[in-house]
């Protein structure tokens, strides 16, 4: 049998000097990421956050002035009556979004836990909304919600539910509903696939002695299955607030912010006020506000979750 050679005194010492110190490997894998993150997400928010303090428009682009004026962007958007009904059309919009989304996650998750025939398949077809461009998926519901011709109006016609046409896109409480349920439509799949996610991890031998003791389906999910999921769930909760916050393109293809505002959330009143009427300024101290309220929402609810694990460790 032959022997391996072992390197020599020389060549050991050649390879230690080329070999790059422990922490500079790991600096040079995370550099890549860094200097990407520092293009496309730092310097972004940073112009943003210069913006909001000056007088940014379009005479900027060709004087290359733009007048430092502190906080009366701020001031001016706080102080408008539109900014306060953004707002409170975002917390609708957020909440009914949310919950939609989380429950009809939760029960298409459950429901695919079990195995049965193509069950895979249909795990995969639930993605497609999901996937497809959100303005295609936009467009299709405008045209599906349209008073007159939309094929939901038909049904309800045809099913003798209405006897005219839901103002669904036009009708000031209708539109925000139908935003909502556009966005749940889209944000469905994302939640159950986490959700889902998070059930495979569940040990099986759990619910057996769930079973054994006499639990009910009630009670198993009461005691086992959501104690367990309740990481994921704050994990998904807390993207989808992030995520629903700064939804801007359903809102506008559906609605465009409309009627009279109706719809008008904080991302379209951003928009709004940076690419139609041009006051970048104002338009960047809107975005800043919308990145304040994102961050303050899931850092709430990272201090209750952080607060009840604590709990629970102390009944322990």
């Amino acid at each position: 049998m032959r022997s391996r050679r072992r390197p020599a005194p020389d060549e050991n010492r050649r390879a230690a000097r080329t070999r790059l110190p422990e922490p500079v490997a790991r600096w040079m894998f995370v550099a890549p990421a860094g200097v990407y993150l520092a293009l496309f997400l730092g310097y972004p928010v940073v112009k943003n956050v210069v913006m909001s303090f000056q007088q940014y428009s379009i005479a900027t682009f060709y004087t290359g002035e733009a007048p430092f004026v502190g906080l009366r962007n701020y001031a001016q958007v706080l102080s408008s009556d539109l900014f306060s009904e953004a707002l409170l059309t975002t917390a609708l919009f957020t909440a009914g979004s949310l919950a939609g989304q989380f429950a009809l996650g939760l029960a298409l998750a459950l429901f695919f836990r079990r195995r049965f025939p193509l069950g895979g398949v249909l795990r995969s077809l639930l993605l497609l909304p999901w996937l497809l461009p959100l303005v295609a998926s936009g467009a299709t519901w405008r045209r599906m919600l349209d008073t007159d011709t939309g094929v939901v109006n038909d049904a309800l016609r045809g099913l003798h539910l209405v006897s005219s046409g839901v103002p669904w896109l036009t009708g000031t409480s209708e539109a925000l509903v139908s935003v909502i349920v556009v966005n749940i439509w889209v944000g469905v799949p994302f939640n159950t696939a986490i959700l889902y996610a998070g059930l495979q991890d569940i040990p099986t031998p759990l619910y057996e002695a769930a079973r054994i003791d006499g639990a009910g389906p009630v009670a198993t999910f009461r005691h086992v299955t959501w104690p367990l999921l309740r990481p994921v769930a704050g994990v998904v909760l807390v993207l989808g607030v992030m995520y629903t916050l700064k939804a801007l393109d359903v809102v506008l293809v559906v609605t465009g912010g409309g009627p009279a505002g109706a719809t008008e959330t904080l991302a379209t009143r951003s928009y709004e006020l940076s690419f139609r009427q041009f006051a970048f300024g104002r338009g960047a101290a809107m975005g800043n506000l919308l990145i304040v309220v994102s961050l303050a929402c899931a850092f709430l609810y990272l201090r209750a979750n952080r607060r009840a694990q604590h709990g629970r460790e102390a009944i322990r």
